[in-house]
Parts: C-alpha cells; sequence; structure tokens
C-alpha cells in the first residue's frame, strides 16, 4: 500500500494519520492553511456531544469509544511530545434541564453513569451558578485543551516520521480508471497513491470535484474567552445552546453561536454581548469577567451530525472521513481507527456500515 496523503490538518486528520503511522504506513498531511488551526482549535473541547440524547443512534458508539480512549490517548500524547493537552474529567453539568426523562432513559440504554440533582445538591456542585430547580451531571464527561491537544499531535506525529506540508491547497482530483492518481494543487499536480480526504467545512466543495455530493458545510460557531478565578466553577455547564467551560488556569469558555453563513468567520460584537449575556444568567459572577480573546470557527455542518466515514463509491483508492459537525474532537479517536482499519484491511474496531457515503444518496 506505501504511502497514505492526508489531506486536512485537524483533529480528524492528525489522529487518522497516528493511526495509519503506527499500522506502518507512509503518511504527508496537507493543509490549505496551518495545521490545526480552523475548527479543532477554535472549539471548546468538551469530550461529548451536546445533549448526547438528541443525538443518533449512530452517533453513540462513536463517541462512547474514544471517551473510553482518551484518557490512554492524552498519556501517550503528552509523553511523546511533552506537551500535557490538560484532560480534565470535569464532568457535564445541566441546570433545569428540559428531558431529563429522555436523558434518564438514553443513559439507562447506553449504560452511561447519570446522576440527578436537586437545587441543593446542584448549589452544592456549583454554589456560582445562579438559582436553579433541578439539574441533570455526567459525572465521566472530560474536556481537553485543544489547542494544546492540536500541538501534541503534530510534534509526536512529527517525531514519529509523518510529514507535513501547510499552504497546500487541493483545488482537485485527476482520476486514471477506478483511482485517483494525482492531486491538483496551487502548487501543481501531486501523485498519490491512497488519499484520506479530511478536510472538515470544506469537504463538500472538494469532493464535488470527483463526483462525490456528501451534505457537508460550514456552520460558524463564536466563543468568548473570560478571565475568572481558577475554581470558580468546577465543572463543564450546558445550558440548552450555550456552555461554558472552565480551564485548570481559570480561563472559562463561553460558547456559542450557531450560524449558516457560508465560509464567513467575521466576529460580530453583538454576538459576544449575547455570549456574555448567557453566561452571566449562569453564572452572574461572569458579568464583569475580563474579556480575554473572542473568536470564531467553521464547523463541518451534516444533517443529523453522523459523519461520513468510509471509501469513496467510485474510487477505490479514496477514502473519506469528515461531517463531524459539532464533535470532531469527540468522537475523533474512534473515526481515526474506524478509517485506518478502512484502509489497512485490519479489522474495524466497531460497525462502520451507518456512516458509509453511500447514505448520503439514499438520504
Amino acid at each position: 500500500m506505501g504511502h497514505v496523503t492526508v489531506v486536512g490538518g485537524g483533529v480528524i486528520g492528525l489522529m487518522a494519520a497516528r493511526e495509519l503511522r503506527a499500522a506502518g504506513l507512509d503518511v504527508t498531511v496537507l493543509d490549505r492553511g496551518e495545521i490545526g488551526r480552523e475548527a479543532s482549535w477554535a472549539g471548546s473541547g468538551i469530550l461529548s456531544p451536546l445533549h448526547p440524547w438528541r443525538q443518533p443512534d449512530a452517533v453513540q458508539p462513536l463517541s462512547l469509544w474514544s471517551q473510553r480512549a482518551y484518557p490512554d490517548l492524552a498519556a501517550a500524547l503528552a509523553a511523546e511530545s511533552g506537551i500535557d493537552p490538560e484532560l480534565l474529567p470535569s464532568g457535564l453539568l445541566l441546570p433545569d434541564c428540559t428531558d431529563a426523562g429522555a436523558a434518564q432513559a438514553w443513559a439507562k440504554r447506553w449504560q452511561v453513569p447519570l446522576e440527578s440533582l436537586d437545587a441543593t445538591a446542584l448549589r452544592r456542585a456549583e454554589p456560582a451558578l445562579a438559582p436553579h430547580c433541578a439539574g441533570l451531571l455526567l459525572p465521566q464527561v472530560a474536556q481537553v485543551r485543544n489547542p494544546r491537544l492540536m500541538r501534541a499531535l503534530r510534534i509526536a506525529l512529527q517525531r514519529a516520521g509523518v510529514a507535513f506540508e501547510e499552504h497546500c491547497e487541493v483545488l482537485g482530483f485527476a482520476p486514471r480508471e477506478d483511482r485517483i492518481a494525482a492531486l491538483d494543487t496551487r502548487d501543481g499536480r501531486r501523485p498519490v497513491d491512497v488519499l484520506l480526504v479530511t478536510t472538515g467545512a470544506w469537504t463538500g466543495d472538494l469532493l464535488r470535484t470527483c463526483g462525490l455530493a456528501l451534505p457537508i458545510a460550514p456552520v460558524r460557531g463564536q466563543i468568548l474567552a473570560l478571565q475568572t478565578e481558577p475554581g470558580l466553577i468546577r465543572h463543564v455547564v450546558l445550558a440548552e445552546d450555550h456552555y461554558l467551560v472552565p480551564r485548570r488556569d481559570g480561563l472559562l469558555l463561553a460558547g456559542s453561536t450557531v450560524e449558516h453563513v457560508g465560509f464567513d468567520k467575521t466576529l460580530a460584537p453583538s454576538s459576544a454581548a449575547a455570549l456574555r449575556a448567557a453566561a452571566a444568567r449562569l453564572v452572574p459572577a461572569l458579568a464583569d469577567a475580563p474579556q480575554v480573546a473572542h473568536w470564531a470557527g467553521l464547523r463541518p455542518g451534516s444533517p443529523d451530525g453522523t459523519p461520513y466515514i468510509g471509501r469513496h463509491p467510485q474510487f477505490e483508492n479514496v477514502y473519506v472521513s469528515a461531517g463531524h459537525y459539532r464533535s470532531g474532537l469527540t468522537l475523533a479517536p474512534a473515526s481515526a481507527a474506524l478509517v485506518s482499519a478502512l484502509i489497512t484491511g485490519q479489522r474495524p474496531p466497531l460497525d462502520g456500515a451507518a456512516y458509509q457515503l453511500e447514505r448520503a444518496d439514499a438520504g
């Protein structure tokens, strides 16, 4: 099999490159910009789908497999790179959850620990929270400091012999019978042996150039970073679409927006104000917390958040792993293990039928 070219240097591509390199393959990662600087950098680092009981069944095995894998993965990356990804088992706290019954049924079905908290227990868990009647706690949910994770991945992969090429935008494909023989880039044509496309929000547009229509499109998300005293809150707190993610050093992320505006990462002051207001409704002390940063990323939106992982139906040497929407960091380890197994012909760690690319035509 020889050499695999991974197009897309986000967490999905880098974790797949790690698996492929471990299987003994030569790997080169290309990125249209800088490695690890798009959605994988811009996200919150919560290692769970938001409201996991609202996600399709197909997302659950990827999520649960990945959550089990992360502690050992984070430790290995810290040892290999010298950078601690800061995996933190903070738990996910949901005050006044509107569909607690559905959450409890989901937890029972998938055997996930879930605790119901009354107002007193909720206040004890997070004294800084505004008063709430009740809440739910997923105690095993962790978070990771995703910019550190991406740096750790890159350094570990470089030390393992993976090659990187930044600012190498792929414009199209050069087919030869039932294979893609080369990539057309801004720097010219380059031959490929095996190709893995992990280009996030850009995947839909790129794959249309080789006849594959996957419904993957950009969805902008804006996040506000506030500086607080370490320990102001200890859990990730989620109330509908708004969340708070406390880092060890007191940095707190308040997110996020969901905006269908194409490939536009323009920041809106009104969005920053709305994110702060939502944060302050949850934790009143955040009303006056200093703002450190405000940024936006482009999520790879797919119809229901179920990613596309599999081989191209027309070209036998082309594979895809994309469309993870808001859960790329969460689903990356399992997605990487699955697509690597498909490429190498090994036994996959879980059934991949639900992620096949052909389902886009059926839908």
